[in-house]
């Protein structure tokens, strides 16, 4: 044998053993995961229930992982949900999945990442009450109630909710099925449909409201843009209901990024469903009025997959009339 090809031999098997100790230090890695703090991306503004919910979660997610979890607001849905998916897949950075970002917006705009590919999908601990509101005084005591004027009254329903939002979409699926048309004013937020519909100046808002206006009576539900009956409030008709076969994917979820190992991806989601049923979460999300609606990995990856596909078919007969 010459001496070059003795030596290709010896520096290869080199590369094969230094393989080999770096699969071992990283198997060893993750079986001592984690050892250091973990960064949680939430792509809203702190303050906000969205927010409240993932510290309080996260604090005692905390306690079961070991090591701290860092909440670091990220502020725009695409720009938030982007530092997910090009962050390092150790476990190290992972945080809110968030419907808007995940199911509708990429079917409106370009974004830098592929909802489906992406991402790893790691557990959903809770959802969120959105639905119709209006006036606790008005008129409408029921949705049927605005159906009703709608066809009586063309054109004359106007509701505030942001443009082209998940809540959008339903109204508007809502509309083409009982073949009525109602007039979207748009909004940036909650607070402002809600002081449109306070103030009178539209027929019913969409989207997030105040649950302690709900409780004094200034505002009414006619109806919750949910899959199942909230039992915040048990007397107000979900989607299905109605007859209503529209998808209303709101869910609070966590992930990371692509390639996260499985063994990380089964302690992160142990640790937060045993958060979620820890007192102080769930008190939490009793006086937060948010639902408590859990999947874990494997659920919530098909959850999306599936609403992924339908929020793009909803997009093109709604942009296409």
């Amino acid at each position: 044998m010459s001496g070059c090809g003795l030596a290709s031999r010896i520096f290869l098997a080199g590369l094969m053993l230094l393989g080999g100790l770096v699969a071992l230090v990283d198997a060893q890695d993750v079986s001592r995961y984690p050892i250091r703090p973990i960064t949680f991306i939430v792509p809203v503004s702190p303050g906000g229930s969205t927010d409240l919910y993932f510290r309080l979660l996260c604090k005692e997610a905390e306690k079961m992982l070991g090591q701290p979890i860092v909440i670091l607001n990220k502020p725009g849905l695409v720009q938030g949900t982007s530092a997910i998916a090009v962050a390092k897949p150790d476990g190290y950075t992972i945080g809110q999945s968030s419907n808007s970002a995940m199911l509708l917006i990429p079917h409106l705009e370009k974004v830098p990442y592929n909802t489906i590919k992406d991402f790893k999908y790691i557990v959903q601990t809770a959802s969120v009450n959105f639905g119709v509101f209006t006036k606790g005084d008005s008129q409408f005591k029921s949705f049927k109630d605005i159906i009703a004027y709608a066809r009586q009254n063309p054109k004359k329903v106007t509701y505030g909710g942001p443009i082209n939002s998940i809540h959008y979409f339903i109204t508007e699926q809502i509309a083409r099925k009982e073949q009525v048309r109602f007039t979207n004013i748009p909004f940036k937020g909650g607070p402002e449909v809600q002081n449109a519909v306070l103030g009178g100046h539209v027929v019913f808002g969409v989207g997030d409201f105040n649950y302690s206006l709900v409780e004094a009576g200034e505002i009414r539900l006619p109806l919750l843009f949910r899959e199942e009956k909230a039992e915040e409030y048990p007397q107000t008709p979900v989607l299905k209901d109605l007859g209503y076969d529209v998808p209303a994917p709101y869910y609070f979820g966590i992930c990371g990024p692509a390639g996260l190992p499985d063994a990380i991806v089964k302690r992160l989601e142990d640790a937060f469903t045993r958060a979620m049923k820890e007192p102080n979460v769930i008190k939490g999300v009793k006086e937060l009025r948010l639902p408590t609606v859990y999947r874990d990995s494997k659920a919530l990856d098909e959850y999306i997959r599936v609403n992924y596909e339908k929020f793009g078919k909803i997009v093109k007969e709604i942009q296409v009339n």
